[in-house]
C-alpha cells in the first residue's frame, strides 16, 4: 500500500509543503490560519500507531508549524488536535485563533460562513507559513 492523501482532506485544503515526516496543508478558509500535518505512511490512522521515532517527528513537527502559526498577525492562541472522526487518515490541525475570531469561544468545526481566500492573500499566507515552517 503506498500514501495517498485522503480526498476528504485535499476537499477542503491544499498541499503547501512536505516537511520530513509530514505533508502539510492549509485548509482553504481565510478566518483562520488552519494548517493540517499529514505523516506520509500509509494506513495510519492514530498517533499510537506510529513508532517512537516517528512520533517524535511528528510531534517536532506539530511545534514547528504551531509556531508558524502562532506568529501570524493576531493569533492570541494555537489549538492543536487530531481528531479522525469525520477523515480516518491520521492528520494534526494546527489552527490560530483569538478572541473575537469567527468560533470564539467554541471550536472551529461545524461553523458556517466559510470564507475563501483571495488569491493574493493566500499566496501571502502560505509564502509566510512555509518560510517559517521550512528545514
Amino acid at each position: 500500500m503506498s500514501f495517498a492523501l485522503d480526498p476528504g482532506l485535499t476537499r477542503s485544503a491544499a498541499a503547501i509543503l512536505d516537511l520530513p515526516l509530514c505533508t502539510v496543508l492549509l485548509k482553504d478558509d481565510a478566518r483562520w490560519p488552519w494548517l493540517m500535518l499529514v505523516p506520509r505512511i500509509a494506513g495510519l490512522r492514530d498517533v499510537v500507531d506510529l513508532g517512537a521515532e516517528d512520533a517524535a517527528q511528528l510531534m517536532a513537527e506539530t511545534m514547528r508549524a504551531a509556531k508558524a502559526v502562532a506568529a501570524e498577525h493576531g493569533v492570541q492562541r494555537t489549538n492543536v488536535g487530531a481528531l479522525g472522526n469525520v477523515v480516518p487518515q491520521l492528520h494534526v490541525h494546527v489552527i490560530g485563533r483569538w478572541s473575537g475570531d469567527a468560533a470564539w469561544p467554541g471550536p472551529v468545526w461545524g461553523v458556517d460562513g466559510k470564507v475563501a481566500y483571495a488569491d493574493d492573500a493566500r499566496a501571502a499566507r502560505v509564502a509566510r507559513l512555509t518560510a517559517r515552517l521550512a528545514p
